[in-house]
């Protein structure tokens, strides 16, 4: 009889002996565990060394043994189950309602009809009823119900699809809404499930709002047809017309002053602004605010002591007719000499006035004068240097220590620390701390100009100025460069086709005796 045991010619001594020398774990399985969060059992399938358990060969050998008792063709084959919150997900049941509400103390209306919009959610049998926002209509609109189930008696019962039907008067917390029609969803639904829909329903109208239709208002002043109002806003909303004009400052001298005209094709109105250097600049500048400029005044309809009109006291106001390049329009008691446009404005005058020819105007000599000037002018005034900024210098700095060049006997021993800023130029100055002073800042990122520049040519001071001795004045205050870091020796060094002989002497002969007895 041959032993269980196969030690291989192993020594049958403890440690040696077992049956699978080729197992390497030996561990119990877990049945304990996490899945999102939350504590699972799983089932044991396998044993020790991760043999099959013996509940694993048990239906192993069941499932083997109905394989031979029942044949596959005489066995039923289920359906796999879903639960009916997956069929009915996001499938809704819509119907349209109204409810009336009474209106108290009002002599023009009685009631007013207020349509809804019921969603019925098969998912959990949850209800939403939602009155559609109308724009301007005065009345709090929006979700009157938020969803859940409602509930239809005192018994505890609740409403269910079963329960809807067009034509019928649905009572919700004390509100009757008679439901008038549905979605085609809804009635698919509706049908497939054995539920016949009653005819739909007209929503009806509100009374009020009908009364206004048919008999307006007589206290309402009438105006003119607004159908070609309303075109003409629909149609030239945001498009203007851009003049570029001489305007006459006195009677006496010629168009001098330079402006734009805008006329605003949606409302036939004009505004002139000042005009600015650089045409594609709007100037806040405004001379004429925006408004309808008469043309020509109905004889005797407007009497000296009113100061606004109406369209019943002018017989025309200036149209885009009146606006030919070369000629003088006056527009409030001021006369304007056109002398230019843009493209749109060109563009629109050959689409529709192409009787018109807008050929530009040539500036007078005066115009341009006046052009000069300004431009002198906005250039005199003060304007930051611009500053060459190079990123392989970025966050670069050169540092010195420097000390107070005063007559003061209590400054002598104040120390600074100078750091120049490779990137943008700027120089900026520390102070160390003694025992009667704190530290500080005493400059910090500023452009510092040398002696004797002027603010038309400025020289600021750079580091072929910074040798080791040299005399630094810094917004009136002298200081006097004692040492530096070896990176300012190596960076100047680099780049000594820049730099002064005498400015690189001076750090080679400071910086070398440190060196000398390093070694």
């Amino acid at each position: 009889m041959s032993s269980p045991w196969n030690n291989k010619g192993l020594p049958f001594l403890p440690g040696s002996s077992f049956q699978d020398y080729t197992k390497s774990a030996f561990h119990q399985p877990q049945t304990l565990g996490y899945h999102n969060g939350y504590p699972v059992i799983r089932r044991l399938s396998v044993g020790i060394g991760r043999e099959p358990h013996l509940s694993e060969q048990l239906n192993t050998t069941a499932h083997h043994l109905r394989e031979l008792s029942f044949p596959s063709s005489d066995r039923k084959v289920y359906e796999s189950f879903v639960p009916a919150y997956v069929v009915l997900d996001k499938k809704v049941l819509r119907f349209n309602a109204f409810f009336k509400e009474e209106i108290l103390h009002s002599s023009s209306e009685e009631y007013r009809v207020r349509p809804v919009v019921i969603c019925y959610y098969l998912e959990d049998d949850t209800m939403e009823v939602v009155e559609p926002r109308v724009e301007n209509s005065g009345l709090e609109q929006g979700t009157r119900l938020t969803r859940h189930k409602i509930p239809k008696n005192d018994q505890g019962q609740f409403y269910l699809w079963k329960d809807l039907n067009i034509g019928m008067d649905l009572k919700l917390y004390g509100c009757s809404y008679h439901i008038t029609q549905c979605d085609a969803f809804t009635k698919e639904f509706m049908e497939s499930e054995g539920i016949l829909l009653n005819e739909p329903e007209p929503t009806p109208e509100d009374p009020y709002i009908k009364k206004r239709k048919v008999a307006p208002n007589p206290n309402i002043q009438t105006q003119p047809p607004t159908s070609s109002r309303l075109k003409q806003f629909l149609t030239m909303d945001g498009k203007v017309l851009s003049f570029f004009a001489l305007m006459r400052e006195d009677s006496k001298h010629q168009h001098t002053f330079p402006v734009t005209i805008h006329y605003f094709l949606v409302d036939d109105t004009v505004e002139v602004r000042e005009a600015h250097k650089d045409r594609r600049q709007i100037s806040s500048s405004v001379l004429m605010a925006r408004l309808k400029i008469p043309k020509k005044m109905k004889p005797g309809a407007f009497p000296s002591c009113v100061v606004e009109l109406s369209h019943l006291d002018v017989d025309e106001y200036y149209s885009p007719r009146d606006f030919q390049l070369g000629q003088t329009v006056t527009l409030l008691a001021r006369s304007y000499l056109l002398c230019d446009c843009d493209n749109f404005t060109k563009k629109y005058y050959q689409e529709n006035h192409p009787d018109m020819e807008m050929k530009p105007l040539e500036a007078p000599e005066k115009f341009e004068i006046a052009q000069k000037e300004k431009l002198k002018a906005s250039a005199a005034q003060k304007v930051p240097p611009k500053v060459e900024k190079n990123l392989e210098n970025h966050h670069k700095v050169l540092r010195y220590k420097a000390k107070l060049d005063s007559p003061y006997p209590e400054d002598q021993d104040r120390s600074f620390v100078f750091i120049y800023s490779l990137f943008d130029k700027t120089i900026s100055i520390f102070e160390k701390a003694l025992s009667t002073l704190e530290s500080g800042v005493f400059l910090r990122n500023v452009r510092v100009p040398k002696p004797g520049s002027t603010e038309e040519n400025p020289e600021f001071y750079s580091p072929d100025d910074f040798a080791i001795g040299a005399t630094l004045e810094v917004f009136s205050h002298r200081f006097i460069l004692t040492d530096a870091d070896l990176y300012v020796l190596k960076y100047l060094e680099s780049i000594s086709d820049q730099v002064s002989s005498q400015t690189l002497d001076s750090l080679r002969q400071k910086l070398s005796a440190p060196l000398n007895d390093s070694q």
